[in-house]
């Protein structure tokens, strides 16, 4: 796709998973790539399978969207590398699995610390560099958990919901600065990744257990270049995954009553 051809593109959550999957896909497509996580052995590890002939253009820099007081070092720090930043992919996060009733107000505290203020303050931080250059494209991975809740993921929906708000709130704002900023909303339905893995429970410690839903989930390298298609089109929110969690979507918007019947009796764990 030309619209990725030169342009910097900033990934977060880059070290697996969807995050793995675009970086893949991009470089395909001629982008200059900048890729973050907590784990620089697997970012360099990500780095090291794109093929040999992109590699010059992808560089490696740590991150960890819990430390908020380093984030704005971060954003300079990716400015620097290319000497702009034309897509930023808010694609880093965790997931939750526990019941509300059960889960320390703390766990629902990192989720949100990490799914929301570690991406809006990504985000605000590079916006002022967007405006100077009146070009740009924020990109952020949010979930059908951003749309819909259900039981046993109170936390990560809450984050999620969350980043609808703020999202749309800004590109309404960018809007009337400059039409040639864009902001993407994506909501995934079950993708085949690690997040359940690493989910938190309710006293704060790993799930290291993959749920059924996920593990037959769509795979990454399927998502990945559905994502960028519409992110080249300008897609202000798109969904991509299954029927069933594209459906209950919908349903949850024009049926709301019958919606909130068949999820408190549904299987999500």
């Amino acid at each position: 796709m030309k619209y990725y051809s030169g342009k910097v593109v900033w990934i977060t959550g880059a070290s697996s998973g969807i995050g793995e999957a675009l970086t893949n896909e991009l470089a395909k497509h001629g982008a200059r790539l900048i890729l973050s996580a907590r784990r620089k052995e697997e970012l360099e590890r990500v780095k090291g399978n794109c093929p040999i002939a992109t590699q010059a253009n992808i560089k490696i820099l740590p991150l960890d969207l819990s430390q908020s007081d380093t984030l704005k070092l971060s954003v300079e720090a990716a400015i620097q590398m290319f000497g702009q930043v034309d897509i930023l992919f808010n694609n880093g996060g965790i997931s939750q699995r526990s019941l509300a009733k059960e889960t320390l107000l703390e766990v629902d505290r990192k989720v949100m610390e990490v799914d929301y203020f570690g991406t809006i303050g990504i985000t605000k931080y590079l916006v002022p560099h967007l405006l100077s250059r009146k070009a740009g494209h924020i990109v952020t991975i949010s979930s059908v958990m951003g749309k819909i809740g259900t039981p046993y993921r109170s936390g990560y929906a809450a984050a999620k919901h969350a980043l609808h708000g703020f999202f749309d709130s800004l590109r309404a704002e960018l809007w009337k600065e400059s039409k040639d900023i864009h902001v993407t909303i994506v909501c995934p339905g079950w993708i085949k990744t690690n997040i359940t893995m690493h989910a938190v429970t309710g006293d704060g410690t790993t799930l290291n257990k993959m749920d059924g839903s996920t593990n037959t989930g769509m795979p990454p390298e399927i998502f990945a270049p559905k994502v960028l298609k519409a992110i080249a089109n300008k897609k202000e929110e798109v969904y991509i995954g299954g029927f069933k969690e594209i459906f209950a979507v919908y349903l949850k918007r024009f049926l709301p009553r019958t919606f909130s019947k068949i999820i408190r009796k549904a299987q999500v764990r």
